[in-house]
């Protein structure tokens, strides 16, 4: 694994991938930020050596270099799933890189579906701790240890200063800004209305099937970390409708701008 990050790193260097600041993973129906981006590079992942290729139709599966803010970011436009038939470790393959490209702060979006009845659709949620159900980690194998211990601590996996500048901005914005408790689900498909039940009487707020993987990765690597889920839909088991991925898609586009701001916001203070 160490070779391949490696191979990956040295291809992206001699593609100009310098002197990187800020990761930022963008989720589900969420890429628009890669349109304030100054854009100096982007290259299709199928080109980056050892990288996964995006399956999910609305992945668009694209690395960015350039500036944002007057910072130096690599932007993920499209990430990688397990339920798309990965490994933990290619799931996660693309923060080792990033990390090895010099990043010294990531940034995470994803699309959520929320059991938390006070909260709406196109609403933001501040990530504050996680739940994993997802069945495999990515520090599990040969090859994880190279990258730290193993047994990572997570009890703050999410970095406090960078959360707390994310409620700052919001709060300068008059942005509405959750903040809850994420339970990532192997997926792909939804969840039933006894799974919503239990989802919440765990204590999570949000569900998704994703971002835990590179959360557990970064800490991992001692890389500060934050994260915001859009809420996309109401996860009420006693009036749950069937899924629109669709309207999922385009709810997730409407709330973007509320994202943009909020990530151009922490980004400006790095």
């Amino acid at each position: 694994m160490v070779k391949k990050v490696k191979k990956s790193c040295s291809f992206l260097i001699d593609h100009g991938f310098k002197d990187s600041e800020i990761g930022i993973i963008l989720g589900t129906g969420l890429g628009g930020l890669v349109d304030h981006i100054d854009v100096i590079e982007s290259i299709p992942y199928e080109e980056i050596p050892n990288f996964p290729i995006a399956t999910v139709e609305f992945h668009h599966g694209e690395l960015i270099y350039g500036k944002l803010e007057g910072k130096t970011v690599i932007a993920m436009k499209g990430r990688f799933h397990f339920y798309e038939g990965y490994s933990m470790a290619e799931v996660v393959f693309p923060v080792r890189v990033m990390h090895a490209l010099g990043i010294k702060k990531l940034l995470i979006s994803n699309a959520s579906g929320s059991m938390n009845h006070s909260w709406k659709k196109g609403q933001l949620m501040l990530i504050d701790d996680h739940i994993n159900l997802q069945p495999d980690n990515p520090l599990r194998g040969n090859g994880a240890a190279a990258f730290g211990s193993i047994f990572t601590d997570m009890s703050r996996p999410y970095d406090p200063a960078m959360n707390g500048l994310f409620k700052k901005v919001a709060e300068e914005k008059e942005i509405i800004l959750n903040e809850g408790v994420y339970v990532a689900v192997s997926g792909p498909n939804l969840e039933t209305r006894a799974e919503y039940r239990f989802l919440r009487n765990i204590g999570a707020d949000v569900v998704g099937m994703s971002t835990v993987p590179e959360v557990i990765a970064a800490n991992q690597l001692n890389l500060p970390v934050s994260a915001i889920s859009v809420i996309t839909d109401e996860c009420d088991p006693d009036n749950l409708q069937p899924v629109n991925i669709e309207e999922i898609i385009a709810i997730a586009r409407d709330a973007e701008k509320d994202l943009i701001e909020l990530f151009k916001g922490v980004v400006r203070h790095q």
